[in-house]
C-alpha cells in the first residue's frame, strides 16, 4: 500500500500529520524542508526537549526521504504523546516494510483523535481483508471531515453494494478530493445517459446511483463536478468535460480541455482532439495528435490514422495503422482493413478481415461479409451473416435480408425484414413497403410508407406518392367567368420533388401539367430533361410540342429517338411526316415498324397507312 502517497505533496495528502494543535493538512510547515535556517531552529529546539520541535522536525526529515534521521525525532515526540508523530511514525514503519508495526502507531493516533492516521488504519484493515475494522476507522476519519477517510468510507462501502457510499462521495468531493469528484460526476453522468453499469471504466457501480436527480439536473451537476476535478488535474475528468462541451457546441472550450487532458497522458483525449481539429480543417495537427494518441495504444487513432492515409492515397501505410488498430483490440481496424482490401480487389483477404470482425460483434462487418458472400454466388452463406448483422442493429442487413428473400420468392418474409430496416429509418424499406401496400390495396398504408421513404430522399417514392395523391384529386374548379383557377397541389409538388431527383416519368409528369396549364417553356424544359436523360415518353411529348409551335423538322429528331426507343406513337408520327413530305418509302418503313411497336389502336391505324403508301409506292 502507498501509504505516503506522492511525496512531493506529502502534506496535502492528509496522511503526513502535523504537531498536535495544528492544521494536520500541513499548512504550518508546508515548504519547510527546503528552509535549512526552520531546520536548525527546530534542531536546537527538540535538543531542549521541545515535543513540538520534535514532531515537525521528524516530519521534515520524513518528508525529505531520511528515514533514518527522522525515526528517532518522531519515536521521541510520540513517547511524549504527541499524536502527529505517533501517525508520521506508522508511516515511517510503513515504508520501511512493517506493516502490522506501523498499524499499532496509527491507532494510537487515531484513538488520540487524529483522522489522517484513523484513514490509515482503515486502509491497513482493508488491505488486510478485515472490513468490519476497516469501515470503523474510516467512518471515523470520516466523520471528522478527512477527505481521504470519506472517499475511502465510499469506496468500501460501494464495494459492499451499500447505498450510503453516495453520500459519502459527495463529502469527499466537496472537501476538493478529486478522484471522488470525478465518480461523482461519472454516476451522474450515467444516470442522466441511462447507461446503468455499461461502459464503466474505473466509475461507480450501481450500489452508489445517485436516487432522487432528475436527468437534466443530473448532468449540469455531472459538468459542475467534472469541472472540479479537471481544474484539480484529473486528466479523465477533463476528457469527458471536453466531450460534455463538443456535445453542446462549445468546440473552443472542449479543445481546451481535450488539450489538457491529452498532455496529461489520455489517449482518448487526444484522439478526440484528432477529431475536433480534422473537423476544423487542420487534419495535419489532427494527425499529430492521432500519432500520439495511437502510439498510446488508442486503437481509434490509429483507425483514424489509417484513413487519413487511406485518402492521401497511401494504402500501404493505410494499412499498417489498421494493423495497429486491430492489434489494440478495435474490430473497426480489420473492417477497415477489409474496405481498403475489397478496393484493391483482393477479395480473398477481404474477405478474411470481414470474418475476423464479424466473429468479434462487429455488425457493419457481417453484412459486408454477406454481400461478399451474396456477390460471389453464395446465398446460403450469405443468409446467416445478414441475419447476424441484422440482429445487432444493422439497418442495411435488415433491407438485404429483405432484398435475399424476395428474390427467393418468399414475399411474406421479405416484407417483415423490410418492415423493419423501414421502421429504423431505411429509406429504399419504406418504398419496398409501400409498393407492397399498393399491390394488397392498402392506399393509406401505402402513403404512410411512401411519406417516409419520399422524405428521405427517393425519387420513386416520391413519385409514387404523387400517383396516389393524385388519384385521389377532385376535378378542378373552373372560375365563374370560365377560366381555370390554378393552385398547386401536394401530389404537384411531389411530382416536382421526384423530377428534381432526376426521376424521368415525374419530369415527363410535370411538363404535363404545365402544358395543360399553358405554360409551354416550362414543359418544354421537363420534357427535353427527360428525353435528354432516355425517356422516350419524354422525347414524343417534346416533338409533339414543338410540332405544335411549328417546329416540325426538330420534332421529327425528337421522335426518332422516341421510335428507335420503342415508342410506337412516335413511329406512326414519324411515317406521317414523311407521307406527308413525299418520302414515301421512308413513311412505309417508320409504318411497319410502328405496327410491331403497338400498342393495338396504333398499329391499326399504321398498318392502314403502311397500306396506302405501299399502293401509292406500286402505282
Amino acid at each position: 500500500m502507498d501509504v505516503m502517497g506522492d511525496k512531493a505533496t506529502l502534506f496535502e495528502t492528509g496522511r503526513f500529520v502535523q504537531p498536535s494543535g495544528r492544521d494536520e493538512a500541513g499548512e504550518v510547515v508546508e515548504g519547510v524542508a527546503e528552509d535549512a535556517a526552520e531546520e536548525i531552529r527546530r534542531r536546537i529546539a527538540a535538543e531542549t526537549g521541545d515535543v513540538e520541535a520534535m514532531s515537525v522536525l521528524g516530519a521534515m526529515l520524513l518528508r525529505r526521504g531520511d528515514l533514518d534521521g527522522a525515526e528517532p525525532h518522531l519515536r521521541a515526540a510520540t513517547a511524549a504523546g504527541d499524536r502527529a508523530a505517533a501517525n508520521n511514525l506508522g508511516v515511517l514503519l510503513h515504508q520501511r516494510g512493517y506493516a502490522d508495526d506501523a498499524a499499532g502507531w496509527w491507532r494510537v493516533a487515531a484513538v488520540a483523535g487524529s483522522a489522517a492516521a484513523a484513514h490509515a488504519l482503515g486502509r491497513h484493515h482493508r488491505e488486510r481483508g478485515d472490513e468490519p475494522a476497516a469501515e470503523y476507522w474510516l467512518r471515523q476519519s470520516a466523520e471528522q471531515g478527512h477527505a481521504l477517510g470519506a472517499y475511502a468510507l465510499a469506496d468500501l462501502l460501494e464495494h459492499r453494494g451499500d447505498a450510503g457510499a453516495e453520500l459519502w462521495m459527495r463529502s469527499a468531493a466537496e472537501r476538493g478530493h478529486r478522484e471522488a469528484a470525478y465518480r461523482l460526476a461519472r454516476a451522474l453522468d450515467r444516470k442522466a445517459m441511462g447507461e446503468g453499469d455499461a461502459g464503466i471504466d474505473d466509475g461507480v457501480s450501481g450500489a452508489s446511483r445517485v436516487s432522487g436527480v432528475s436527468g437534466a439536473s443530473a448532468t449540469e451537476e455531472a459538468e459542475q463536478w467534472y469541472r472540479q476535478a479537471a481544474a484539480r488535474g484529473h486528466r479523465r475528468a477533463a476528457l469527458h468535460l471536453g466531450a460534455i462541451l463538443e456535445r453542446r457546441g462549445e468546440l473552443k472550450e472542449a479543445g481546451r480541455w481535450y488539450l489538457t487532458s491529452a498532455k496529461d497522458g489520455e489517449a482518448r483525449a487526444a484522439c478526440a482532439l484528432g477529431f475536433l481539429l480534422r473537423d476544423a480543417g487542420d487534419t495535419d495537427s489532427a494527425a499529430v495528435w492521432w500519432l500520439r494518441a495511437a502510439q498510446d495504444g488508442d486503437g481509434n487513432a490509429a483507425n483514424a490514422l489509417g484513413a487519413l492515409h487511406a485518402e492521401r492515397g497511401e494504402p500501404q501505410t493505410a494499412e499498417r495503422w489498421y494493423r495497429a488498430a486491430m492489434d489494440a483490440g478495435d474490430d473497426n481496424g480489420a473492417y477497415n482493413l477489409a474496405l481498403l482490401c475489397a478496393e484493391q480487389g483482393r477479395t480473398a483477404q477481404a474477405e478474411q478481415w470481414y470474418r475476423r470482425a464479424a466473429y468479434a460483434g462487429h455488425r457493419e462487418a457481417a453484412n459486408a461479409l454477406a454481400i461478399l458472400l451474396l456477390q460471389g454466388g453464395d446465398a446460403t452463406g450469405a443468409e446467416p451473416w445478414f441475419s447476424k448483422a441484422a440482429e445487432a442493429g444493422s439497418v442495411d442487413a435488415a433491407f438485404n435480408l429483405g432484398i435475399l428473400f424476395a428474390g427467393r420468392g418468399e414475399d411474406a418474409v421479405a416484407l417483415r425484414w423490410y418492415e423493419r430496416a423501414a421502421g429504423a429509418g431505411h429509406t429504399e424499406a419504406a418504398l419496398q413497403v409501400g409498393i407492397a401496400r399498393l399491390r394488397d390495396g392498402d392506399d393509406r398504408e401505402a402513403e404512410r410508407y411512401l411519406r417516409c421513404a419520399a422524405g428521405g430522399g427517393s425519387a420513386e417514392a416520391a413519385y409514387r406518392l404523387a400517383t396516389v395523391l393524385d388519384a385521389r384529386r377532385p376535378p378542378v374548379p373552373s372560375h365563374e367567368l370560365g377560366e381555370t383557377v390554378h393552385e398547386k397541389s401536394e401530389c404537384e409538388e411531389w411530382y416536382e420533388r421526384a423530377a428534381s431527383l432526376g426521376h424521368r416519368r415525374a419530369q415527363v409528369r410535370v411538363g404535363m401539367l404545365a402544358a395543360a396549364r399553358g405554360d409551354v417553356v416550362e414543359a418544354a424544359r421537363w420534357y427535353r430533361e427527360a428525353a435528354e436523360a432516355g425517356s422516350r415518353n419524354g422525347a414524343f411529348n417534346l416533338g409533339l410540342l414543338l410540332a405544335r409551335e411549328g417546329s416540325e423538322p426538330e420534332a421529327a429528331v425528337w421522335w426518332t429517338r422516341a421510335a428507335d426507343a420503342g415508342h410506337g406513337r412516335a413511329a406512326l408520327r414519324l411515317a406521317l411526316v414523311y407521307a406527308r413530305r413525299g418520302e414515301l418509302a421512308e413513311g412505309q418503313r417508320w409504318a411497319d415498324r410502328a405496327v410491331v411497336l403497338g400498342p393495338g389502336e396504333v398499329a391499326e391505324r399504321a398498318a392502314r397507312l403502311r397500306d396506302a403508301l405501299r399502293q401509292e409506292l406500286s402505282a
